[in-house]
């Protein structure tokens, strides 16, 4: 903490804010089509992120680091990191790169269907209106899933013509075009992204050898949505995107690519005062490829190790009526369903370039859920309290694993048996609110069921071998918080104390050390670890939340400060994990933001963030060390349709770890990138 107080002075740039905690969410759907968030979500800390300008080397995954208590499993981004590490959870409920917090887009689940992490790169083309973080459990009408909270982002269709095209540094490109029109009775937005670079060598230096080189990018995506009336106070909205994303990790054999497309479509009843409902159906459709290659200790020569393949899809729909009771909406009804279907299919053990074993894994997951929630009060004066309940029934289907050399009988067949069960979700809340003072307390039960990655497939990281587990309890979390919140003139303050206890937490347990073969995994070499994945007993997550903001001329300066006390509860193989920290997880976390409102020709930011010291692996045995980083820019505005912008990342230059091998070596997220270029709206 004492780095990030020497860095506040390196914050001379204007700015503006980049959250604000508050129960008036509804701001930012301007253009999601959707019924209005529920008031309900004031009786838990709410936080609403502004200011989501695409281009120019920015990205939503790091817009949301800004915020303190969003922990993203890995420190890189989505230009670097594997695709398959992208997990994101809040307060502590980390140690493994499935997401724990439920990630939406439009009210649509985002997370991959097979793995449950989150292509960050397929949001970096459509234009959001807004992101509210939901931090806490138990929100019934958000699904299953929704563990530490949900991230809502938005989608905003654009009125004219906005694009932006920037040149960074390593050969960087960063394109961006948003276009819409009034189509009759409607609307209609195409949005689009198109950014790539050289990358980076991510190996420290002092460690690489002949293998190691700059890690390149290419990365693209294009959507469509239409919007028009339906009759009276109705609507009809149609969504269609897909992205591409190309990535290598700096090692031969180490490229990775992820093609998807989205689709949904929507029928909005919204008439004020009145009885409202939507329908909602949407379909995800990923294909993910990746390899992975096998370095030598001196790191002068690798070979293939795997490669894989990943087709994967996710079906959803929703049904929510929102009855009028004395002139006001204050019950929510609903049922949702999502159904999951993936595999892996893989070869490894390779001689030379050939693979000599195949691999094919995987299954399919149901869930069908009702909800009811209550809201009654009002969200600015007086007393605001909220019930909401959620009954799931969950199936999986017989999953598979299949093994066999390439020319030769079959190694393993194995299928496993079906499974289903009820869970049930639920939270109350209450705010009290008098002369911009709130005070607020909630309490809430949610679940995850386990991935179809996390049931079926085992994965390797260099030597490390991990095997799956068909026999994974669904997750189950208790939680509760209490917070206050005061507003005067230009100033707000936020404190959040909160409690968790997630059972049967999920995480990849260190069972041995090779040399040797292994149940699911096979041969592991001297000095590199098997693990497994299980159910932990728990882990018990407790800490504080804090933000502070304040108006300062014709600026903003924000500050975020998380702390988080997580520990492991384990017992049996796991035992040796009882009383550590989770992997991934550090116990601070903070920031401190300044932005111009955008109101004159000369605007900027700056942001300075940190992130404390936090164990890679569940033992602790590698540890990543903390780390301070400044992001900032400059803007000036030519005329009202042009402007030029300058902004960096990692201004310090800050070499912040982001992963550490059993071997020691150490991976690092983005060094120094300085990004210039335009922007023209119209």
């Amino acid at each position: 903490m004492i780095r990030l107080l020497a860095g506040v002075a390196a914050l001379a740039l204007p700015v503006t804010a980049l959250a604000e905690e508050t129960g008036d969410q509804d701001i930012v759907v301007t253009g999601a089509g959707l019924l209005r968030p529920a008031p309900g979500d004031g009786a838990q800390g709410v936080a609403v992120l502004r200011d989501l300008d695409p281009g120019l080397g920015s990205r939503i995954e790091n817009r949301l680091r800004d915020e303190a208590g969003i922990v993203q499993f890995r420190r890189s981004d989505g230009r670097t990191a594997h695709p398959t590490s992208q997990g994101v959870t809040l307060r502590g409920l980390g140690g493994n790169a499935s997401s724990r917090a439920l990630v939406t887009l439009d009210g649509v689940p985002q997370a991959d269907p097979f793995g449950a992490w989150v292509a960050w790169s397929a949001y970096d083309a459509i234009r959001l209106g807004g992101i509210v973080v939901a931090r806490g459990g138990g929100s019934g009408a958000d699904g299953p899933g929704a563990l530490a909270g949900t991230i809502g982002l938005y989608s905003e269709m654009a009125d004219g013509i906005e694009a932006s095209f920037a040149l960074g540094s390593r050969d960087g490109w960063d394109a961006t075009l948003s276009a819409g029109a009034r189509l009759g009775t409607g609307q209609v937005a195409i949005d689009g992204r198109y950014s790539r670079g050289d990358g980076f060598v991510p190996v420290a230096a002092g460690q690489r050898g002949a293998v190691d080189r700059a890690a390149p990018y290419e990365q693209g995506g294009l959507g469509v949505r239409l919007r028009f009336d339906a009759g009276a106070d109705s609507r009809v909205e149609a969504s269609l995107r897909g992205f591409s994303d190309r990535r290598d990790r700096g090692v031969d054999f180490t490229t990775s690519r992820i093609d998807g497309v989205d689709a949904s479509l929507r029928f909005v009843h919204d008439p004020a005062g009145a009885t409202q409902w939507l329908a909602l159906a949407y379909v995800q459709q990923r294909d993910f490829d990746s390899g992975f290659a096998s370095v030598t200790a001196d790191r002068n020569s690798a070979a293939p190790a795997l490669f894989q393949r990943v087709p994967a899809t996710g079906l959803g729909g929703r049904v929510e009526l929102r009855p009028a009771i004395g002139g006001a909406n204050p019950l929510r009804v609903g049922v949702d369903w999502r159904r999951t279907v993936g595999r892996t299919e893989e070869d490894y053990f390779f001689t030379g370039l050939a693979p000599g074993r195949h691999r094919v894994a995987g299954g399919s997951s149901d869930t069908l859920g009702s909800f009811a929630e209550w809201t009654s009060g009002d969200p600015q004066d007086g007393f605001l309290w909220t019930a909401s309940g959620r009954l799931d029934r969950w199936w999986l289907a017989a999953g598979y694993r299949h093994e066999y050399n390439f020319g030769g009988p079959p190694i393993s067949d194995a299928t496993f048996a079906a499974r289903q069960g009820w869970e049930g979700s639920g939270r109350i809340g209450l705010r009290w609110t008098a002369n911009g003072f709130s005070l607020r307390a909630a309490g809430y039960r949610g679940w995850r069921l386990p991935t179809l990655n996390e049931l079926y497939r085992p994965f390797r990281v260099g030597a490390d071998a991990t095997a799956a587990n068909e026999l994974l309890k669904p997750e189950r979390l208790w939680g509760g918080e209490v917070g206050a919140d005061w507003q005067g003139g230009g100033t707000k303050l936020s404190a959040t104390l909160f409690a968790n206890r997630l059972s049967n937490a999920i995480a990849n347990v260190t069972l041995a050390t090779g040399p040797g073969n292994f149940p699911g995994v096979g041969f592991v070499a001297a000095g590199a670890t098997y693990s497994q994945r299980q159910n932990l007993d728990a882990i018990d997550s407790k800490g504080i939340e804090v933000s502070a903001e304040q108006v300062i001329g014709p600026a903003v300066l924000r500050a975020t400060w998380a702390y988080t006390d997580a520990r492991v509860d384990a017992s049996g193989a796991a035992a040796a994990l009882d009383g550590r920290r989770p992997a991934q997880i550090a116990r601070h976390g903070a920031s401190l933001s300044l932005r111009d409102n955008g109101g004159g020709p000369f605007g900027g930011f700056a942001t300075l963030r940190y992130i404390g010291a936090q164990n890679e692996d569940d033992l602790g045995l590698q540890r990543l060390g903390d780390a301070l980083t400044l992001d900032a820019g400059l803007s000036w505005r030519l005329s009202g349709a042009i402007g030029i912008e300058a902004r960096g990342e990692n201004l310090f230059g800050e070499p912040v770890p982001a992963a550490i091998s059993s071997s020691g070596i150490v991976e690092r997220a983005t060094p120094r990138t300085l990004w210039i270029g335009t922007r023209i709206n119209f």
